[in-house]
């Protein structure tokens, strides 16, 4: 069994653990948080620590705190020569303090409190500077996910940039959608069957065979019909930004 002390209250930090408690082969001995009622519904309270000489010996520290946050928090550990991992999707290794041994446990996922997620599901990417060290973090994911990946760095930061795109930047223009259907008086929940079919879609095709609309076929009457449509100046701007990608990535075919 692996004994894991997890650094952190947030959303990622909430949702792992709840996937470690699920586990047995992992023996979550402590949660380190400043804020003690932040995780107080989810692990017993004699389990949480505020102050960093309380934190005790493990097998594993999970830091999962913000980007800004990761190089401060792993100088401030009281300790040397453990194995201390981030969450962190674009930060690479190196920004964790060197007095420890290092690795990075990056679930790729959306983490949104009081939703749940099947962890069995969310690919852990993951990466050590020692051999032995990354059997334990291997061990480690592969107790709570079925898709657990070795990934460098800088695959990883390339992914993290990927997952903007595809999770974030897609989510904003849902906000977008949103407010033109508000604006028309048309409840959002209409365009919710189009969204699943498209996700669907691209777990069976490519991206570029799942594309369709007017910028892929050339319909330039209707493009310029949606642009005199709308009024507002960013969504005009996008609207023509991503149109001309897609009609520009066409000619790369």
């Amino acid at each position: 069994m692996v004994s894991i002390v997890i650094i952190g209250s947030g959303n990622v930090a909430q949702h792992l653990i709840t996937a470690f408690l699920q586990s047995d082969e992992i023996e979550l001995i402590q949660v380190f948080s400043r804020q003690k009622e932040s995780v107080s519904h989810l692990i017993s309270s004699d389990k949480i620590v505020s102050d960093y000489v309380e934190i005790k010996q493990a097998d594993l520290y999970l830091i999962a705190v913000s980007d800004n946050a990761i190089a401060d928090v792993s100088a401030k550990l009281p300790f040397e020569n453990r194995l201390v991992v981030h969450t962190s999707g674009s930060m690479p290794l190196e920004i964790l303090d060197s007095k420890n041994r290092r690795g990075v446990f990056y679930p790729l996922q959306t983490f949104t409190k009081n939703k749940p997620v099947d962890f069995k599901e969310i690919p852990i990417c993951l990466e050590a500077e020692k051999e032995k060290d990354f059997k334990i973090i291997e061990t480690v994911a592969t107790t709570i996910s079925s898709v657990v990946q070795s990934i460098s760095s800088e695959q990883r930061k390339a992914l993290h940039v990927a997952a903007v795109f595809v999770c974030n930047f897609v989510n904003h223009l849902y906000s977008i959608g949103a407010e033109i259907c508000e604006e028309n008086k048309l409840p959002f929940s209409i365009l919710q069957p189009l969204i699943q079919e498209t996700a669907n879609k691209i777990a069976i095709k490519s991206p570029d065979e799942a594309q369709t609309g007017p910028a892929k076929r050339g319909d330039t009457k209707t493009i310029n019909t949606h642009l005199h449509f709308l009024s507002d100046e960013n969504q005009i701007e996008i609207y023509k930004l991503i149109t001309k990608s897609i009609i520009d990535h066409g000619k790369k075919l």
